[in-house]
């Protein structure tokens, strides 16, 4: 019987490092009609065996519905296991270099491990930071493979702050809950400078703790991006910076988002009635 694809096995077939073929870079911007021009992939995971969260599913259900009421042909996963998560990000490497704009939006467990950072699916059970690299997707594997682009734009939203479910103790959260888990890796995500023609945003800073709303059906963060996406002619860059200043009121500073940005040319979800960003 042959063995069982490993984490690696399958995370390197989703970034490009396995000998599939993919489409050659544009050498010009894409056609606007054209249904490829802009492109997201959203997931939500929130049913996890330990520590569940309640916003993501309807946090990503959210921002999917936003996006395609902006033109961008969107493919939406909710509650990934490993399997899925790493089948969807294939797929989105698969179709990037089409677009001029890519994004991916991600709602859920996010850990780090020796300064890296993994999405983590539903179905992860590690027993040690080894464990945890294997059972989930490395973020800075994927903004790389994004990067090596040469045209267009690359967007990483991650919403993935949340209190760590593989940290020791108890932890208190901004909204009061108390929430017991295992193991000793840090909480938050880790700093990544996003490379050329890429703006990562982070739902809090480095290292720190995002949890999900205590009240309503998103996230803090989730609510002021829904917000902010439809502005006409809204520069990414205040964009995101209306989030962060939203987000830092709303929990007395307590959670401050930040990005990450080697962006090269102006870009907003929605043109003004002009036509014009900015």
């Amino acid at each position: 019987m042959a063995p069982l694809p490993t984490r690696r096995m399958l995370l390197r077939c989703a970034l490009g490092a396995a000998a599939l073929p993919l489409a050659p870079v544009m050498s010009g911007p894409a056609n606007a009609n054209n249904a490829e021009s802009r492109i997201a992939l959203v997931i939500g995971n929130g049913a996890y065996r330990a520590a569940p969260l309640k916003n993501p599913t309807g946090d990503a259900t959210a921002v999917a519905g936003a996006l395609r009421g902006l033109g961008y042909d969107v493919t939406l996963r909710q509650n990934t296991r490993l399997p899925e998560l790493i089948e969807s990000l294939r797929e989105f490497s698969l179709r990037a270099p089409k677009a001029s704009v890519r994004m991916l939006f991600y709602a859920g467990h996010g850990v780090q491990v020796r300064g890296r950072n993994y999405l983590v699916p539903i179905d992860a059970d590690p027993q040690t930071e080894e464990e945890i690299q294997r059972q989930s997707a490395d973020v800075g594997e994927f903004v790389d493979r994004l990067s090596a682009i040469r045209t267009g734009i690359n967007i990483v939203v991650l919403d993935a702050c949340r209190v760590n479910p593989f940290a020791g103790g108890v932890i208190v959260g901004p909204d009061g809950r108390r929430l017991k888990f295992r193991g000793a890796t840090p909480g938050g995500l880790a700093t990544l400078d996003a490379p050329v023609g890429t703006l990562v945003a982070f739902s809090t800073a480095p290292n720190g703790v995002a949890l999900d709303g205590a009240s309503g059906k998103h996230s803090v963060y989730a609510r002021h991006l829904l917000a902010n996406l439809p502005t006409p002619g809204l520069q990414i860059e205040q964009l995101f910076k209306r989030v962060r200043i939203g987000v830092a009121e709303d929990t007395g500073r307590v959670q401050v988002p930040w990005e990450s940005s080697s962006l090269t040319a102006d870009f907003c979800f929605k043109s003004d009635d002009k036509g014009r960003c900015g």
